[in-house]
Formats: C-alpha cells, sequence, structure tokens
C-alpha cells in the first residue's frame, strides 16, 4: 500500500484511518496529497478521529473502524465506544462467553427420553425377576428331580408342560370348592419353544394311558394321584418325550395377569355355558358372540374352562383344548404388543404370580423372550379315534400309534 505522508502539524494527536472504496471514479475520490493507488486495487479515502479528551481515553473510547462500519463508512468523527453510535441503537449488547443458561434442545430431549425408557425397563425387570424367583419356591421337589434338563431356552429348544388343576377356591358354592379330595389337571399342554422353535401340543384329558404303578386311567387321574412329578412321568412314557420344564397354572391368580394386561382379545364361536353350576352357584356364566371377542381375567379364565357350550353341543373336550391354547395366544399376543410397555411393571410382578414353575427369573425371562421369538405356533391336539371302557366303569378316549407318532413328529419338529 503507498505510504502517505502528514505534515507533522496536521497530524497531532489524531490518528488517520484509510477505508478503500470499491469502483467509482479514482481521480474524484482521491485528493492531491493522496496517491493514486497501483492497478487493480481498489480507492481508498482517508478519514480522521475526533480528538479524544483524557476521560474519553480512561474510559477507552475510540472512533475506531468498528465505529466507522457501524455508521454506514461515514466519517463523522463521532466515537465508537460503548454509548457511542459505534453501536446501533436499539440492538440489545452481545453478552460475551458461553455462561449463559442452555435451552431444551432436542437432543437434550431424546436423551432424558431414552433415560425414563431405560429407568421404566430396569423396574419391570426387577419386579419380574423378584416375583419368579417367590414363585419358584413352590414347586415339590419331586417335580423338579422329575424333569429332564435342557439348555437355556433362548439358544436351544424345550419342552414346557403346563398343568392346570380342576381344583376349585374354597369358600365359594362352587360344586367341588370344599371337597378334601385331590385335584385332576383340567389343562395339560406341551409348548416347546428356544432355538426359533414354536410348537404346542394338548392332550386331551380324558386319553386314556398307562399311569406308572396305576394301570390304565385317564391322563387327567395322573395328577390325583401323584401330583406334577407323575404327570411328568405318565406323559414321557406315553409321547416319548423328554420334559425340561413345569408350569402350574394357579387360576386364582390367573385372572389378574389377564386384567394386569388389560384383557385379551380372542376369536370364538359363539358360546353359552355355565361353569360348575354357573355363577349363581359360585362358578362362572359366559355368553360369547362368534368372532373377536375382548375378555377380562373371569371371563378367560370361564372360556378356559368351558366343556358344554349349548349354543353348540357338537363342541367337546378337543374344542376346549383347541381354546386353551387360543387363549395362551391371546396373553402372548398382549405381552408383546407395544401398548403395554406403560403396564409393563404391573405384568411383571403379576406374570409370574399366576403359575408355579421350576423356573428362575432368568429362565422364565428366556422362555418367554423364545416364545416372542417363535412366533404364534398353530393349534394342535391329539386325536383320538375310539372310546375305550376302563376297569372301574368309566370311558376314555384312545389315541392310535401312528396319530400319536405323527403330532410328536409335528411337535418336536417345531
Amino acid at each position: 500500500m503507498p505510504e502517505h505522508r502528514d505534515d507533522p502539524d496536521e497530524r497531532g494527536d489524531q490518528p488517520s484511518y484509510r477505508v478503500y472504496r470499491a469502483g467509482g471514479d479514482r481521480s474524484a475520490s482521491r485528493s492531491a496529497n493522496e496517491p493514486a493507488g497501483p492497478a487493480g486495487t481498489p480507492e481508498y479515502s482517508r478519514y480522521r478521529s475526533k480528538p479524544r479528551s483524557l476521560r474519553e481515553r480512561l474510559r477507552g473510547e475510540d472512533a475506531g473502524l468498528d465505529g466507522l462500519a457501524a455508521s454506514g463508512g461515514r466519517g463523522d468523527g463521532r466515537g465508537g465506544g460503548p454509548d457511542g453510535p459505534g453501536r446501533r441503537r436499539g440492538l440489545p449488547r452481545r453478552r460475551r462467553g458461553g455462561g449463559g443458561r442452555r435451552g431444551i434442545t432436542p437432543g437434550r430431549v431424546v436423551k432424558w427420553i431414552v433415560l425414563a425408557v431405560g429407568a421404566w425397563l430396569a423396574l419391570s425387570l426387577v419386579l419380574f425377576l423378584v416375583s419368579a424367583q417367590i414363585q419358584k419356591g413352590k414347586v415339590s421337589d419331586s417335580a423338579k428331580a422329575a424333569l429332564t434338563d435342557a439348555g437355556y431356552p433362548l439358544t436351544s429348544a424345550n419342552n414346557v408342560l403346563i398343568l392346570g388343576s380342576d381344583q376349585r377356591e374354597s369358600g365359594t358354592k362352587e360344586p367341588g370348592a370344599n371337597t378334601s379330595g385331590p385335584s385332576r389337571s383340567d389343562t395339560i399342554m406341551l409348548w416347546r419353544v428356544g432355538g426359533g422353535k414354536s410348537a404346542r401340543l394338548s392332550i386331551p384329558r380324558d386319553t386314556i394311558v398307562d399311569i406308572p404303578g396305576h394301570g390304565l386311567n385317564k391322563i387327567n387321574a395322573a395328577y390325583a394321584f401323584g401330583g406334577a412329578a407323575l404327570s411328568i412321568d405318565t406323559i414321557e412314557q406315553y409321547l416319548g418325550v423328554p420334559i425340561n420344564h413345569l408350569i402350574e397354572v394357579d387360576f386364582e391368580n390367573f385372572p389378574k395377569l389377564i386384567d394386569a394386561l388389560g384383557g385379551i382379545t380372542v376369536k370364538t364361536g359363539r358360546v353359552c355355558s355355565d361353569i360348575s353350576g354357573g355363577k349363581a352357584n359360585g362358578g362362572w356364566s359366559l355368553r360369547l358372540r362368534a368372532g373377536e371377542n375382548k375378555l377380562d381375567g373371569e371371563d378367560a379364565l370361564a372360556l378356559a374352562r368351558t366343556r358344554k357350550n349349548s349354543c353348540n353341543p357338537a363342541e367337546d373336550d378337543l374344542t376346549r383344548a383347541r381354546r386353551q391354547q387360543d387363549i395362551l395366544s391371546g396373553i402372548k399376543d398382549k405381552v408383546t404388543s407395544p401398548t403395554t410397555f406403560f403396564r409393563l411393571p404391573w405384568v411383571s410382578w403379576a406374570a409370574p404370580k399366576a403359575m408355579k414353575t421350576d423356573m428362575g427369573g432368568p429362565t422364565l425371562l428366556g422362555f418367554f423372550g423364545a416364545s416372542a421369538i417363535g412366533g404364534t405356533p398353530p393349534v394342535s391336539v391329539l386325536r383320538p379315534s375310539s372310546f375305550q371302557t376302563l376297569p372301574d366303569g368309566g370311558s376314555g378316549l384312545v389315541v392310535s400309534d401312528a396319530d400319536k407318532q405323527a403330532a410328536v413328529r409335528a411337535f418336536m419338529d417345531g
């Protein structure tokens, strides 16, 4: 840049500034004492600042280029200090430094949502594990000893026996509620889960089998003779498959699980039934239309126990077994529904209480996870081919060996 020399008398204590201006008539904007800029460079003009007083110097005020720029390039000589025209009027003074409070950002919102979801899931997991551990201690040692060891349900296939007894709640008018006789198994179902597999096989409770130590009888009598342990031995011998885990449905707490889920949806035909004498006698009365029905806990239990349907007399014990599998599928679908997330702590506490099982919390959690991964299996029930009279005069159902073997193969293949 060409050097410009001022007269010493003229310069004094007044600093000079050169402000370049692009374009324009170079000869018109240049004074006699200002040299022409080199070719290709913008023209400039020289401005002088107003002389500063001692007070202005102590306050640090100066009419620098900042003030000049704020005034639109006018060399009016006015200072650009804190209170001068160097700062545009009406604009707030910018805060220096980063000490201000940070506002709500999308990233912070996502962070808090993730933390809240994690805490909700952690609470649900703790409640589930504690509840499951309590229920594990209610299974008899003989039943645990009758089971066959298997790997973790998520990685290897496990055969789980599900039993539901016909024991009635004491203190009610329901027939059989106040008797001291042994109860029989109302529900007999095998569920194969794990390793990506999911299959179910129900056994009609009146199927005739050889019960170890008791001879031929209906399969549900094994529970009355020797509890869950004898039922395990009988079914393993009859089907030729190992049983790895046991779930005994607690019909007193089963409705509480359904209610904790907010009810389940099950597709049925028309149902008109009075179970155990009907509601007037302490039992249940159920009326369902054909199609999808939303059931609360009491209705779901009544449907699971329905054997005679006055709206469709052709239904039998096989229909009942199919309905029980449909109810199980309805529970699984509701547990895995996104809407259940908001009920998860209550469901996590209620689910293990609806059963007695040998599985502790981690194994039971793996079982539920494996069943969700395996999907909903088709309904499968052993189909009898004939009737047979028992030594005590009663009659039962007989399943041919060919039908039994075919059903077992389909079950094991998942």
